[in-house]
């Protein structure tokens, strides 16, 4: 009797612990968290984000009285207003058309430029030996606390003293100067998370630091590299301060002339709307055209 008893004793469940217990309960919160009601609140919230980009949309499908008059939700009363005339006066319209050039002449090469040379500059300061190297590697950082207004003033009088005020070079060169100090750190830290008998094994094998960098770095730091070109891509497509000091009319983005627009015309707004709506869904397009590494970049390190 005292023997199975015994048995009895071992075969039951042993009492919940408190971490078990708490284990338990994350795991409720969990499961509940990626549930289906969650989802659907997720979307709901980020379509109503998007809401003031489709009232934009709409807003220059419409004539600019009925803009005037009433709010863009009438467009699902009265479908019939709808009408691309305002795009038509935009195309003709040569100070959007050349700010939209001159934007995409602008953002392209600050943002390439930056990627390059902050991904070379990372794997330098990451894996390459020189004198001073933790030195530089401080100052670099030490220059992502310098607002970019400190810098106006002085590179807008060296700028003019080499001539390339109010150029487009001038501004691309503003642009990737206070974008590097970020990519540097930014890259610099993911290449160091690179195992080093990885680069060890490519030096064996005769690999020089070039080829080390094209063949086995860059395919690895591939989704940084994407958040840092989505980052970048952003800041200058969206730039107003920096382009509105080094540009002149000749070379002057979409978000300078959309404001030049309002101060000569004010009511501008057949042309106001779909300038504003193709300023805006451009860097939507791109944001959303390589999310997946956006966000791959931004975990990176997250988890090991």
């Amino acid at each position: 009797m005292s023997a199975d008893a015994g048995r009895l004793t071992k075969a039951a469940p042993e009492p919940l612990t408190a971490v078990e217990g708490e284990r338990s309960l994350g795991a409720r919160l969990v499961s509940f968290v990626s549930g289906g009601m969650v989802r659907v609140f997720l979307i709901v919230v980020g379509l109503f984000w998007l809401v003031p980009t489709l009232g934009l949309l709409l807003s220059s499908l419409r004539p600019p009285d009925e803009m005037s008059a009433s709010g863009w939700w009438e467009v699902f009363s009265k479908p019939s207003q709808l009408t691309f005339d305002s795009y038509d006066k935009l195309l003709g319209n040569s100070d959007i058309t050349e700010s939209i050039l001159n934007t995409v002449l602008i953002t392209v090469p600050a943002t390439v430029l930056v990627v390059v040379i902050g991904a070379l500059a990372g794997y330098a300061f990451a894996w390459m030996e020189f004198p001073g190297r933790d030195w530089w590697f401080l100052g670099v950082v030490g220059l992502l606390v310098v607002p970019v207004q400190v810098a106006l003033i002085p590179i807008a009088e060296l700028f003019g003293n080499i001539g390339i005020f109010g150029s487009l070079i001038g501004v691309v060169l503003f642009h990737v100067g206070f974008g590097l100090p970020f990519a540097v750190f930014l890259l610099r830290n993911f290449f160091a998370e690179i195992p080093r008998e990885l680069l060890e094994a490519a030096r064996l094998d005769g690999a020089g630091e070039l080829r080390l960098f094209f063949r086995v770095v860059m395919p690895l730091g591939g989704p940084a590299i994407a958040a840092l070109g989505i980052f970048q891509f952003l800041w200058v497509w969206n730039d107003m301060l920096v382009a509105l000091i080094f540009t002149d009319a000749d070379s002057q983005p979409i978000t300078v002339a959309l404001q030049t627009q309002v101060r000569q015309f004010g009511s501008n707004v057949d042309v106001l709307a779909p300038g504003a709506f193709i300023s805006m869904v451009i860097p939507l397009v791109v944001f959303f055209s390589f999310q997946r590494q956006f966000v791959s970049g931004v975990m990176a390190g997250a988890v090991k």
